[in-house]
């Protein structure tokens, strides 16, 4: 149901620029860009090309080596500290569901690009029963 909501406002915006105010629809279609959430199926081509080695084709980890991306509450919850966690990377002890992991995740940012980080994000986010939503370009862009 995004998905076409998304494709209606695109059809929308490229008549509006076709009827010649072309830098307010440009303006229009990028602040839409900018605030909806991200494609999760894109996000599964990220996840899988670059994720799926250490957390699993089904987000389960390997207990005690990487931590699951299912039922992870740092996933589920605010947006903010697993958009921080793939841009930024973490090291260190971390303890999810209750089993203790130290190790290295390394950092996507300027590896993947925002769109490509949103994307996987999005898709992590809505995968394996975890039900959060999707996060937006904007979001991710707005953590450094």
């Amino acid at each position: 149901m995004k998905t076409f909501a998304i494709v209606a406002v695109a059809f929308v915006l490229a008549a509006c620029a076709k009827g010649g105010n072309t830098s307010a629809a440009a303006s229009a279609s990028a602040s839409a860009e900018a605030n909806n959430p991200a494609s999760a199926s894109d996000g599964a081509v990220v996840y899988r090309n670059n994720c799926s080695s250490c957390h699993q084709l089904d987000g389960k980890g390997l207990r005690g080596a990487f931590p699951p991306l299912a039922g992870n509450p740092t996933v589920t919850g605010n947006p903010t500290a697993v958009i921080v966690v793939v841009k930024n990377g973490l090291e260190g002890r971390v303890v999810v569901n209750g089993v203790t992991y130290s190790g290295i995740m390394p950092h996507w940012g300027g590896v993947l690009s925002d769109e490509q980080i949103a994307s996987v994000i999005t898709y992590i986010r809505s995968s394996w029963h975890n039900g959060a939503q999707g996060v937006s370009l904007a979001q991710v862009r707005a953590v450094k």
